[in-house]
């Protein structure tokens, strides 16, 4: 085994928040259910990934029970479940030694946030020397408010300021950023078959 999919934070947190209705892919769980089926099939390590703030009060701190993968995924008994703090996947967790004690070279990664969690994870799996292959059409995020928008507005009003980056323009520039450069881009189609 030298190929692993890292499902990074298809986790109930999101759902509980004001942007979801907003989401770029509402059929996140599967798609990744796709990728997880695919992996297992050619007997891929699979490593699920959680974020968590304790004590943060927030929905995702555990203590409020909706730091838990989405419904409709469940871990196989050896797959390893991790929990990180930060928005990659290795800064604060053991998922670098994981990888490495396991001889993976090749990194598929798939989850919430396409910009954020997915695309620094993957920048930083670059740096550290695995092949990385980013399933755009597997990650999911939602529209981001421009840095001056009021903050105390509802979601639903900062959606229509025309400076608000829509889910489209997000993942295009995520696309952007990584092809060529940190990862190769590729769809569940292309690697889960119709």
């Amino acid at each position: 085994m030298n190929s692993a999919l890292v499902v990074i934070d298809v986790q109930e947190s999101f759902r509980k928040l004001p942007d979801w209705e907003f989401v770029s892919q509402p059929d996140i769980v599967s798609q990744v259910d796709r990728l997880v089926a695919a992996a297992r099939a050619q007997d891929d390590l699979v490593i699920w990934v959680l974020h968590s703030r304790p004590g943060a009060g927030t929905v995702f701190d555990p203590a409020r029970g909706h730091v838990r993968l989405m419904d409709g995924l469940e871990p196989l008994g050896d797959e390893p479940l991790i929990t990180k703090s930060a928005h990659n996947a290795f800064t604060t967790t053991n998922l670098h030694q994981t990888l490495t004690a396991r001889g993976v070279r090749r990194l598929t990664v798939c989850g919430i946030r396409t910009e954020q969690c997915c695309e620094t994870t993957a920048r930083i799996a670059c740096d550290l020397g695995f092949d990385v292959v980013f399933v755009t059409d597997a990650t999911a995020t939602t529209p981001i408010p421009h840095r001056d928008a009021p903050q105390d507005l509802p979601f639903s009003q900062l959606v229509s300021d025309p400076r608000t980056l829509g889910v489209v323009d997000v993942v295009a520039r995520t696309e952007y950023a990584l092809a060529g450069r940190f990862a190769a881009i590729r769809t569940v189609g292309e690697l889960a078959g119709a």
